[in-house]
């Protein structure tokens, strides 16, 4: 049986009792917000507000961050060129910044003490940053990483980036060479695909913005 260090889930539409059923079940004790806006208009039981007292009832605990860890980042050079007038969040410049390197080790000390669950809102692992950005960069600090899915099972994180291989290599335009390239490149090629992202004008004029204070 595989042992984890920490556990990722996206909140989706879950149910609140089976939600607490399947951190429970996984054996988390404590839940990770790394939504950048940790709120839910459609399920507002995930809001951060109601989270953390739903989550205390049941004796577990809630840290938020988003801030540090959030997949939207407030800073415009963050972002990278997408398509049709439109920048997306750049996973691996933001994996660079000395504030998230420092957050990701205050997770990994938080994880030492807690049995943690890193909690974004995508149902998929692979449509979500908690897995393309952070999870990536935990797992390259050799901790083992569960995803919960939607319907309870634990998939390991070498499991996921197994599917994400095969998923890059069906679109037969994934041209690296060698397992560690071609990772690197899947790992782009989806994260540009489903990142955060905003209009070009609008994080243009954000940047001229900053620029002038």
């Amino acid at each position: 049986m595989t042992t984890f260090d920490l556990f990722t889930i996206g909140h989706s539409n879950i149910p609140a009792p089976r939600f607490t059923a399947m951190l429970r079940a996984a054996g988390a004790s404590t839940v990770a917000d790394v939504r950048s806006m940790p709120v839910s208009r459609f399920c507002p039981w995930f809001s951060a507000k109601n989270l953390a007292p739903l989550l205390a009832g049941e004796s577990m605990d809630y840290l938020f961050f988003g801030e540090e860890l959030g997949g939207r980042p407030r800073d415009p050079s963050l972002y990278c060129e997408g398509i049709a007038g439109y920048e997306v969040a750049d996973y691996e410049t933001m994996a660079r910044q000395p504030s998230f390197q420092a957050s990701l080790e205050r997770l990994l000390h938080d994880a030492g003490r807690h049995r943690l669950c890193l909690m974004c809102s995508e149902r998929e692992p692979l449509d979500c940053h908690r897995c393309l950005l952070v999870a990536r960069a935990l797992a390259v600090r050799g901790a083992k990483i569960g995803h919960i899915l939607y319907h309870g099972a634990i998939e390991p994180h070498a499991t996921t980036e197994q599917r994400l291989l095969r998923l890059a290599d069906a679109d037969n335009d994934l041209f690296a060479s060698g397992q560690h390239a071609r990772l690197a490149a899947a790992y782009r090629r989806r994260s540009r695909a489903v990142a955060y992202r905003i209009k070009k004008a609008a994080n243009a004029a954000t940047m001229r913005k900053e620029k002038s204070r």
